[in-house]
């Protein structure tokens, strides 16, 4: 077995504000309940709602405790396992996803998680590229298959595919047997979404959107998943009518306004033992290339959520493990 410390470095805020204010700290190694498991994380996940819940938002009435320890996602070993967990064991190599961890987040060398909420790592990929994937893949693989059901031969939009989010949906996309129009920002993006396999690629911010989509399906798309709220409308405006659908996660802002004759569904991507099989099984089919866009060590947790608000594509991560 082997020797969990008792103390560990973790990137907190004492408070909410700006990036600025995640330091690292030395902080007591969260302890293991009985349906959890300890991961030794190796790669944090870094999503810009971390920077909102960093800035001060937070669900519901019950405030967070300080120093607070962000993260939702990420990937290492396990070096623990609860008293009443037995599907995972010591030493298994993991990736999982914690919304609101009261125990703190993946930014820490140590990160205890209900058991259901982590899962061995896909054959096809290593630490580095799991810890990007959790949040990203539940989000992106529950956006095509449960909001919007999509089928072979289906022709859908996939609104901001360059993202963490974006640029996995196209790959289960193409998976499911859809032809896929993506939109991406610059040359960059572009390039990126058609090397993942998108059909079209149009730039979100100055190509012409509706005429590309109209050259894709002349009779409507059959859906969109919009991931990304700014110039949404001309993607709306080439669904099929009746019966077009649109699915989006919930916080994409601006939010699709609802259209008469358009099915329109936001949704939170879920995570348990069940949702951790469908996307391992859907990672190692599609042999899912992940995209990072930049990665920092722990010590700079600041500067990755600088950087998740600039043009980035694919996932932004941090390195934890030494």
């Amino acid at each position: 077995m082997p020797t969990v410390p008792k103390s560990m470095r973790a990137a907190a805020i004492d408070r909410s504000g700006g990036p600025a204010l995640l330091k690292i700290h030395r902080l007591a190694v969260p302890s293991v309940g009985p349906g959890e498991v300890l991961i030794e994380v190796e790669t944090a996940g870094v999503g810009s709602w971390d920077g909102d819940i960093r800035g001060g938002w937070w669900p519901g009435d019950e405030r967070p405790k300080f120093p607070l320890v962000l993260g939702t996602d990420g990937s290492g070993v396990v070096a623990a396992v609860g008293s009443r967990v037995r599907r995972l064991k010591v030493g298994d190599r993991v990736y999982g996803y914690s919304w609101l961890n009261p125990k703190g987040g993946f930014y820490a060398e140590y990160a205890a998680v209900k058991a259901e909420h982590a899962a061995p790592i896909p054959g096809t990929l290593d630490l580095r590229r799991a810890g990007a994937v959790p949040v990203s893949g539940l989000t992106a693989l529950q956006g095509i298959d449960d909001a919007l059901h999509v089928k072979r031969g289906e022709r859908i939009i996939i609104h901001g595919a360059a993202g963490a989010v974006g640029s996995l949906a196209v790959q289960f996309a193409k998976l499911r047997g859809a032809r896929v129009l993506a939109t991406a920002s610059g040359r960059d993006g572009v390039a990126l979404v058609r090397r993942l396999g998108a059909d079209v690629a149009v730039d979100g911010k100055h190509g012409d959107i509706l005429a590309a989509a109209r050259r894709f399906a002349p009779d409507g798309v059959d859906a969109v998943l919009a991931l990304a709220g700014e110039g949404i409308a001309p993607c709306l405006d080439a669904l099929r009518r009746p019966g077009g659908r649109v699915a989006y996660p919930n916080g994409v802002e601006p939010a699709p306004r609802k259209r008469r004759g358009i099915k329109m569904k936001s949704y939170d991507a879920a995570a348990g033992v069940r949702e951790f099989e469908r996307l391992t099984r859907a990672v190692d089919q599609a042999r899912l290339k992940v995209p990072i866009g930049a990665e920092y060590p722990l010590a700079r947790a600041s500067d990755a959520h600088r950087r998740v608000d600039e043009h980035v594509l694919g996932k932004v991560v941090l390195r934890v493990g030494r």
